[in-house]
């Protein structure tokens, strides 16, 4: 089995959020997750978003759910392929009730823009140029 990552999320309404992850480009995968407590949506081959409702989340932990639109744990960084796909994502994410977070960040070799999901949830969607990142990281050290 291929590593993979299971990003568990809670939310406050389960159809809703499903509805805003797919307008990002996620996949609504119903082979694991039936019924209105948790939906499972696909990102990529090793990449999926379950959407817990708080009473689910809370089943599997013994902390405290944060609110999310008053603090920050995580910073879900997203790579896209192109500035172009950084920008469609971003906006289809506002289209579909999120919330920009901050001005685009543009370093020349990355581009970046943060958005929140309808409950909070931070997602910065990125794309760099690799070559040029680890020039510019080696300039830095040689000037160091």
């Amino acid at each position: 089995m291929s590593k993979m990552i299971f990003v568990n999320l809670p939310v406050a309404d389960v159809a809703k959020a499903t509805s805003f992850y797919q307008a990002i480009g996620c996949v609504h995968d119903t082979s694991f997750c039936k019924g209105p407590e948790a939906a499972m949506l696909t990102w990529s081959d090793t990449i999926t978003f379950m959407l817990l409702s708080h009473q689910h989340f809370a089943s599997f932990i013994a902390k405290e759910i944060p609110d999310a639109h008053k603090s920050c744990q995580v910073l879900l960084a997203l790579s896209r392929d192109s500035r172009e796909q950084v920008d469609e994502i971003t906006e289809a994410a506002l289209a579909a009730g999120g919330r920009e977070t901050r001005d685009p960040q543009d370093h020349g070799f990355m581009y970046g823009r943060a958005f929140e999901d309808l409950d909070g949830h931070i997602f910065e969607p990125m794309w760099m140029d690799v070559e040029a990142a680890m020039a510019a990281m080696n300039q830095q050290t040689e000037a160091a």
